[in-house]
Order: structure tokens, then sequence, then C-alpha cells
């Protein structure tokens, strides 16, 4: 054990804490059992870093194990970490947890013997906890991690550091904007950098590289991670890297299950089942009518990337603008409220508030005659008749 707490040191010894994501102060740490879910490059285990480190603790009382590491495949967890506890453990951070066989039932039994201890773990964004065999779900915090929103990119880059606003203020007729945002801000001055680089935080480590990076990614959770999804063969990892560039080329979309069958070599009856496999990979976003039960797999309304960056990665043309914005949108959306295909509109937020996503010029007439009904406009310096696309990136 020796070995990994010297590790556990030596990383948090080297981690910066003076820039952190908005979950981090948003989890209750006080709970005895927290999970932290997310795509693989959104930042998981430096936010785990990040707060081992404002512990203070020594090694012994309080450290950060991945469970990739070599040494649990010849060690167990339950015992390595019984042995931390006896010898006065009280925080164990672990990372990357769903790469150890049956981690929820170790887990659980660690929660369950130790109740002293206190445990954060985190894991891919395909972890469905409701499937393991360990129930955790009524033990557990779970927290969900995703990419730089505009308005934390912004903050990562030294350029200017907002608070989030909430979208009821967004939408309220008396909001101030001036009370909200700097004399000197120039939001479209960065936004078609954020669109290209600013989801992942690995970008501000090397810009230049950030695309070859991004591609390296993919394949990845394509080849790697989504191994762990359950009714997934990853002998069929070829075939899903076929789906997700047909689905790139195309997106939005309203999909055809017979032509994308065609094009990615992938059997009719399993296109929607790879496509919820994508989806929980957090390679894509699929979008269902407001009212559709997901209890069982559906055929989705429209079909997006995850995030704007990835309409990059998949061509070397820049890709459509009304492709970007719409992906943009729902990105930031997403993360706090529900986003639903609308009868009239581009998106159903909350079944309540409809949007029309377009250029500067958009009009409402798609629109018009809907309750709570607004224009969203791309190239828009600040809100006067429409609100800016910018400014869904200040919600997270």
């Amino acid at each position: 054990m020796e070995q990994l707490l010297e590790k556990s040191a030596a990383l948090v010894q080297r981690i910066s804490t003076k820039k952190k994501r908005y979950l981090y102060h948003e989890i209750n740490w006080n709970n005895r059992l927290i999970g932290i879910k997310g795509a693989r490059g959104t930042g998981k285990t430096t936010l785990l870093l990040q707060k081992l480190k404002e512990l203070r603790l020594a090694p012994t009382q309080g450290t950060y194990w991945s469970l990739d590491d070599f040494y649990f495949t010849t060690h167990s967890l339950v015992e390595t970490a019984e042995e931390f506890f006896k010898k006065g453990g009280v925080y164990l951070f672990l990372d990357e947890v769903h790469k150890y066989e049956n981690w929820s039932i170790h887990i659980k039994n660690l929660y369950d013997f130790y109740p002293d201890l206190k445990i954060v773990f985190t894991g891919s964004s395909i972890i469905d906890i409701s499937r393991e065999e360990g129930d955790l779900s009524r033990r557990m915090l779970m927290y969900t991690l995703p990419g730089l929103s505009f308005r934390e990119y912004l903050a990562f880059n030294d350029l200017y550091d907002f608070e989030p606003i909430s979208l009821e203020h967004m939408l309220s007729v008396d909001r101030k904007w001036t009370e909200l945002f700097s004399s000197d801000f120039r939001p479209l001055a960065y936004f078609k950098d954020y669109l290209q680089y600013g989801y992942y935080p690995f970008s501000m480590e090397d810009k230049q590289g950030y695309a070859t990076r991004l591609q390296q990614l993919l394949r990845l959770i394509v080849e790697y991670d989504m191994a762990e999804l359950k009714g997934f063969d990853i002998r069929n990892a070829k075939k899903m890297l076929q789906l997700l560039n047909v689905v790139a080329a195309n997106v939005p979309f309203q999909p055809n299950i017979t032509n994308i069958a065609s094009k990615s070599d992938i059997h009719r009856n399993s296109v929607v089942t790879y496509l919820h496999f994508l989806e929980q990979a957090k390679l894509i976003r699929l979008l269902y009518a407001s009212g559709i039960s997901l209890a069982t797999l559906q055929k989705p309304e429209k079909v997006y990337l995850d995030n704007p960056n990835l309409a990059f990665s998949f061509s070397t043309a820049d890709p459509n603008k009304g492709n970007l914005r719409e992906t943009y949108f729902i990105s930031q959306v997403a993360v706090r409220h529900k986003v639903s295909y609308p009868n009239q509109g581009d998106f159903l937020v909350d079944d309540m508030f409809t949007f029309e996503v377009g250029g500067k010029d958009k009009t409402n007439k798609q629109i018009s005659g809907i309750k709570n009904a607004f224009v969203v406009a791309d190239d828009a310096a600040y809100p006067i008749t429409k609100l800016p696309l910018w400014l869904f990136g200040f919600l997270y």
C-alpha cells in the first residue's frame, strides 16, 4: 500500500487548486459516499485531487487511488482499503472504478463495514448505477461532470470570470444585463474559439494538438471504455466507429434506421441500441418528443453530436453553422434542464419554453402564436429583441 500512498502524495502536491469546475462547489462533500461520472477528458481526476489537496491531510489519512493501477491486478481493493482504514485512513478517493471487476460490490462492502470511512469515486459516463450488482443507489450521492461551459472556458483561460445565470433570469422581462457583465466584455471575440476548442479542459494544455488528441479520445472511448457497457460486444467497436462517422456526417438529422444500417454495416434491429450506447458514452445526444417514455429504447426524433468540438474533429472543412448552433444550445442547456423535441421550433425546455435557434436575422415566424417562445440568435452581442446564443453558455 505504501507505493499507492506515495503516488497519491506526489499527484496531490503537483495539482493546482486555482481553477475549479462549477461542480466542485455543488458537491456535498460531507456525504459518506459520493460518485462522480462523466465522459473521459472532462476533469474528474483533477476534481478529486483538488479536493484532497484542500483537505490538507497526511497521506495515511486521505489518499487517491486509480483502480486501473497495476497494483490492483494483484491486490484486493477491500483488503487494501481495510489496511488504509486501520492505519488512520478517513478519506478514500477512487478513480476509474469501472475498470475494477465488480467494483460496486466492493464499494458497497467498504461503505457497510467502515462507517467512519468517506469514499468519493469517479467513473465513466457509461456507469448505470441502477444496473450494478451492488445496490449503491440508496447509499450515495451521484453527480455528472460535463465538459466546460462557455462561462468556465472564459474563466479557465483567464479572460473573464462571471457568475452563472439561471434560465429563469435569462427569460425574465426585467433582466438587467449591464449588472451581470463588465462593460469591456465582448463575448463574440471568444465564442468561435469555444465552439472549436473549448469543451474539454485539456485544450488549454496544447491547443495546436487538440484536434489530434480529441480523435484519440474518441477511439479510446469506443475501443476501450465502451467494453464496460452491458450488452455491447467490444468486437463491434469498428462498426460503432462507422456509425459515429455516419452520425457526424449528417447531424442534426431525423434518423432513418434503414439508411443508417446500410451505411454503418449494423443490422437495422440494432441501430437504436447502438445509438443509445453512443449517447451513454457522451459522444452523441438523442432528442425525443416531449412525453415519450424512455423506459424502453425508442427511436429518437433527432440526433446531435454531444458537443460542438466533436463536429470539428470529424471534418477537415468548417462544420455547418446550423449544426454548431443547435449542438451548442443543447449541450449547454441539457446540463440543468430537460430538453425535448417540440411540435414547433427547435427545442422544448422543461416542457414549458420553446426555442428557435438561428442566425442574427432569425425571425419568430416559426414560433409565432406559441406561449413562452423565444428566438435565440447567433452573432448577436447582447440581448435586444432576441436572446444571443452565447448567453446559454452561462447556465453552469
